[in-house]
């Protein structure tokens, strides 16, 4: 998120949430951040299959970016909102248990193979807000960078959570991509796996559509995406009938 005032209102809204019984947890990536201290450094960029190819040094960098640079970021403008925020990774109180996604050439690229949500629950019960970067280590200790909405939708299934909300730069799920006017409102797992098959679903859409239609099956009420560039869109989605973005449920669910 580039745009220092969206972000402030992103950052507003979720201290809201806080003070009003909302039990929020952030996690985020950091894409372009990584890719501008890159190029900083003299690396780079090289994707494959739609994946950040990762070798030992871009790894050193995404860590840092992430963990050090971003996070920290995030932390700061919470509590400088007046909430009162904790940084973490996947490391810490062994969140997040990594392992290699298995594709040759592409590096320490990971997805999820363990979460233990202990270290988070005792942070929400608490009453601080987690602020997660998706950085883990598989079981030799080696760090993974993980698709932050992969991450995202695992832990909201791990904590049992009511709504996993993804912020995006599109309005949500388009029967066609060019039309902003055929969003899909509301649908439930089984037309979201089926926009995957059909290819509507495509691109950059399909980790996201597939994380919430996991979240959903490990018991996550409903899956939300909606556009960030939309100021107070997280409010509009929880707070209004309608909402703004698309959104994915079981079977029974309405808001």
């Amino acid at each position: 998120m580039k745009d220092s005032t969206l972000k402030d209102k992103v950052i507003r809204d979720i201290v809201f949430l806080a003070s009003v019984g909302v039990r929020p947890v952030v996690v985020h990536g950091g894409g372009p951040e990584i890719n501008t201290w890159l190029d900083k450094l003299g690396i780079e960029p090289q994707f494959k299959d739609g994946l950040r190819v990762t070798d030992a040094a871009t790894m050193d960098v995404v860590e840092m970016v992430l963990v050090g640079r971003v996070n920290k970021e995030l932390v700061s403008l919470i509590n400088q909102a007046g909430g009162i925020a904790v940084g973490l990774c996947g490391k810490d109180g062994n969140l997040i248990k990594a392992r290699p996604v298995g594709k040759a050439g592409i590096g320490f690229v990971g997805e999820v193979n363990t979460i233990d949500p202990g270290v988070v629950e005792a942070l929400v019960k608490s009453g601080y807000i987690p602020v997660i970067s998706s950085v883990a280590a598989d079981e030799t200790g080696q760090a993974h960078n993980i698709n932050a909405d992969t991450v995202a939708g695992e832990i909201a299934a791990a904590l049992g959570a009511e709504k996993l909300i993804l912020l995006t730069d599109t309005p949500g799920i388009l029967e066609n991509y060019k039309d902003p006017s055929t969003l899909l409102t509301k649908l439930d797992i089984q037309q979201a796996r089926e926009l995957i098959a059909n290819g509507v679903v495509a691109g950059g859409m399909i980790p996201k559509v597939t994380c919430c239609v996991r979240s959903l099956a490990q018991g996550v009420r409903a899956a939300h995406i909606i556009d960030g560039r939309i100021p107070h869109a997280l409010l509009l989605e929880i707070f209004s009938h309608d909402g703004i973005g698309s959104m994915i449920v079981a079977s029974g669910y309405s808001r």
